[in-house]
């Protein structure tokens, strides 16, 4: 099969496209057969090896895992021993290692589900990642409720988009923050205002905010905390790049220090890939109460470029990687292999 292989680490100058042994499921696995996949800012950190400390868990020296990818949809060609959530021809959508390949396994327990049936393989390739950090931000970490007013910094992004749609949902009025080109997307996906931080400083407005999912990272802990109304919350999922050696890690490190003694609360987030969660964005994603955005589409052979794009720091919604057309799927003899 072809897979997108890197055995050292730099930029997309790296990354190959291989042929590789066709993985097969062992005990509770599926066997995926990948239509679509979508890019992520953890491809070009795991790619790059930067921040320098994610390489202790990564490798120091040399990748360990030679794959990328994290979002995946696709239909299971062959299933394992033992697996009774899923058989051969069905649609499914979630999180796995390697997903830039023609074939993945991934265990049913863990963050796969059925695709919502009203999405393209390149639209329900495009929530995992994003989807779970937007839902853990707003519902876990800053537990927003209906009636409160939320930010979203960074709401025409990949995160944001979700965001934006999801406090929605949670029943709070919604600001989101973009550039100038993004203002009509922002606002048809349902944000209630908008700022074009070109024009407009929403730390300076005088307005306060219950909630700020600071996506973009691009302001200072202080402009954050001039934004937040007195108890109010601000959760990041994004940092200015803090070097290659702890890049934002410190200045999520400031937020926790910054709270002590605050009614203010700022709050690090580091999203999960769990199943309950991508089953309700399924719920929302089957209702339309939540819509992917998608910016740009491109081949399996041309994942280095879908990387630089996303690097640009521009994309409007998710970038999508097609891995294989949505013909019929010839299933394994069987429903076990």
């Amino acid at each position: 099969m072809r897979a997108i292989r890197h055995s050292r680490y730099g930029g997309p100058d790296v990354i190959d496209l291989r042929e590789v042994d066709k993985p097969a499921p062992a005990t509770g696995e599926l066997l995926v057969r990948v239509r679509a996949a979508a890019v992520n800012p953890l491809d070009f950190h795991y790619l790059r090896g930067t921040p320098y400390l994610l390489r202790l868990q990564a490798g120091l020296t040399r990748p360990r895992v030679h794959g990328l990818g994290a979002d995946m949809a696709g239909t299971v060609e062959a299933v394992g021993p033992g697996v009774t959530r899923f058989q051969p021809g069905d649609d499914v959508f979630g999180s796995c290692t390697g997903a830039f390949a023609d074939y993945v396994t991934v265990h049913q327990d863990k963050a796969v589900a059925a695709k919502p049936a009203n999405l393209t393989f390149g639209q329900a390739a495009s929530v995992p990642v994003a989807g779970y950090t937007a839902l853990q931000a707003l519902r876990d970490k800053a537990k927003v409720r209906a009636g409160q007013s939320v930010l979203v910094n960074g709401a025409a992004g990949g995160v944001g988009t979700f965001a934006v749609q999801l406090a929605k949902a949670l029943g709070a009025e919604v600001t989101g923050v973009c550039r100038t080109a993004n203002v009509e997307l922002v606002s048809s996906i349902g944000a209630d205002h908008v700022v074009d931080y070109t024009r407009e400083d929403y730390a300076d407005t005088g307005r306060r905010y219950d909630v700020i999912l600071d996506v973009a990272g691009s302001r200072s802990l202080a402009d954050n905390r001039r934004a937040l109304a007195p108890a109010g919350v601000l959760v990041a999922v994004g940092a200015p790049d803090g070097g290659n050696w702890i890049g934002p890690m410190a200045r999520l490190g400031g937020m926790l220090l910054g709270s002590l003694g605050r009614a203010q609360r700022m709050l690090p987030l580091l999203a999960l890939a769990r199943r309950d969660d991508l089953v309700t964005l399924s719920g929302l994603l089957e209702s339309g109460t939540v819509n992917p955005v998608i910016d740009r589409t491109y081949p399996l052979a041309e994942v280095p470029d879908a990387i630089r794009y996303l690097e640009l720091g521009h994309a409007r919604g998710k970038v999508v990687i097609e891995v294989s057309p949505a013909g019929p799927v010839e299933p394994a003899s069987g429903t076990q292999v």
